[in-house]
């Protein structure tokens, strides 16, 4: 059988990962139900003769209509054989879909990090659960590094987790910005600083690259999608206090957008 991919959910991430795939000659289409993807919005088309179905919709309510409601590519697509979850979701969810996933379909997970600059240059992170040997030269030509987390489920454990950390940087490398305006500091001149100091982290040292660095929080852009994901996290919290996770995740929500100098 000649291997197909499909990419769902083609917005600032899935787009550029597509284009990467199709850039290196795999057999790759995507699908998106927004026109403004540039993408198809036929899903009976996209789903013909499809063998490997990459997920990067947006929360686990979108990938249920994907997977089993609205677009229902499980019942539809009986070619299907991978299925690669690179949505950041609860990993309890993600382990849940072993239950409901025929088993002529391999899940695997494979979330990834590096914002849409990385996704278009194609060097973005994976971490994986399951085996990687089928997917890996898709991820190869998607991202430069790769991690095998585990089994499956651990490569969403990891993401979380990580992106957990990336939260609480950019809550507190924000208040720090905003604090230095009221002290009369260059934001040029701090951020250069806290690149080479003790306080550096990612959205620091990127700035200027990073798309949604000066974002404030909306549900539908990447502040909020950070947002969802410390609660991806939470719903993973061992039976301890939770109270600085929610205190990142609420300074997450609480973001106003920051104007450029």
């Amino acid at each position: 059988m000649t291997e197909l991919i499909g990419v769902a959910g083609c917005g600032r991430m899935g787009g550029p990962m597509l284009k990467n795939l199709q850039k290196v000659g795999f057999n790759a289409r995507g699908y998106d139900p927004s026109p403004d993807a540039g993408v198809g919005t036929d899903i009976d088309a996209f789903c013909d003769g499809l063998t490997t179905l990459i997920t990067v919709v947006r929360d686990a309510a979108e990938t249920d209509a994907l997977l089993f409601d609205d677009q229902a590519v499980v019942a539809r697509t009986k070619t299907l054989r991978t299925i690669v979850i690179s949505s950041t979701l609860s990993p309890n969810y993600v382990k849940s879909l072993l239950s409901r996933i025929p088993d002529r379909i391999t899940l695997i997970d494979a979330p990834m990090s590096g914002a849409q600059v990385r996704a278009q240059a194609g060097t973005l992170t994976f971490m994986v659960g399951g085996d990687p040997t089928p997917i890996m030269p898709l991820l190869q030509a998607m991202g430069q590094e790769i991690h095998h987390m585990g089994g499956y489920g651990a490569g969403m454990t990891g993401k979380v987790l990580n992106n957990l950390l990336a939260a609480s940087h950019i809550a507190m490398t924000r208040l720090v910005l905003d604090w230095g305006d009221t002290q009369g500091v260059d934001e040029k001149k701090l951020l250069a600083l806290i690149g080479t100091a003790s306080g550096q982290n990612w959205l620091a040292s990127g700035f200027d690259e990073i798309e949604f660095a000066r974002d404030g929080f909306s549900d539908d852009n990447s502040i909020g999608i950070l947002a969802k994901d410390v609660g991806a996290a939470l719903d993973i919290a061992p039976d301890t206090n939770t109270a600085l996770p929610e205190a990142v995740q609420t300074a997450i929500r609480q973001l106003k957008p920051r104007p450029k100098p």
